[in-house]
């Protein structure tokens, strides 16, 4: 469980109401997994925006099947906390996906994200074939060349996606208070803004 935060989400969780059934994917619709420390924060960054269709919390990297959220917490399954993004390719592209990851992590952070440290919130792209391997690794060279340094996030071949626990989906929705306190507790926002807001030239 991530740490200060266990009392908060364990008393928001009985208010959690049911999550609908996921519709079918029509065949133009395509997947794509990201991970970026918490899952619940991921999930809200990615969702409302145009082309995505929809995004699911949940397990992947790791070794075994049918993980659950104490397991991977614990470190012990080698699973990250990862996202997965249904996306209209019509509407939105692979590449625009990756500009919304890279401004929601902190590329730079080898041991966790934000608040959160352990290799179950390393940052990653999980790449689903040679096209978006190619263009995770520009993106890769992007955000190097923008800050003067090498990134932390991994490039890793997508492996099988397992969705998370009904009460972690739709967390910010669901839970709106529980989620806050999480997010602010964790810094999340302060450390985005200082990385990927740009400021004013000095005058």
């Amino acid at each position: 469980m991530k740490p200060l935060y266990a009392l908060m989400i364990a008393l928001c969780l009985l208010a959690s109401p049911a999550r609908a059934e996921e519709a079918a994917k029509p065949a133009a619709y395509k997947t794509a997994m990201f991970a970026g420390g918490c899952f619940w924060c991921m999930e809200s960054d990615f969702e409302d925006k145009a082309g995505i269709i929809g995004v699911v919390s949940g397990y992947a990297g790791g070794a075994g099947e049918n993980p659950t959220y104490e397991r991977v917490s614990g470190g012990s399954t080698g699973h990250l906390e990862t996202i997965q993004v249904t996306y209209d390719p019509n509407m939105v592209s692979y590449k625009e996906l990756l500009q919304i990851f890279w401004q929601n992590v902190d590329p730079f952070d080898a041991q966790g994200q934000f608040c959160d440290k352990g290799s179950q919130y390393h940052a990653a792209i999980f790449y689903g074939d040679e096209k978006e391997e190619a263009l995770a690794q520009s993106s890769v060279k992007a955000v190097e060349t923008k800050f003067g340094k090498p990134v932390a996030t991994a490039l890793k071949p997508a492996s099988h996606f397992w969705p998370a626990e009904e009460h972690h989906q739709d967390y910010k929705k669901n839970n709106p208070t529980g989620y806050k306190f999480y997010r602010t507790g964790c810094g999340r926002d302060d450390r985005l803004d200082e990385l990927w807001v740009e400021k004013p030239a000095a005058q």
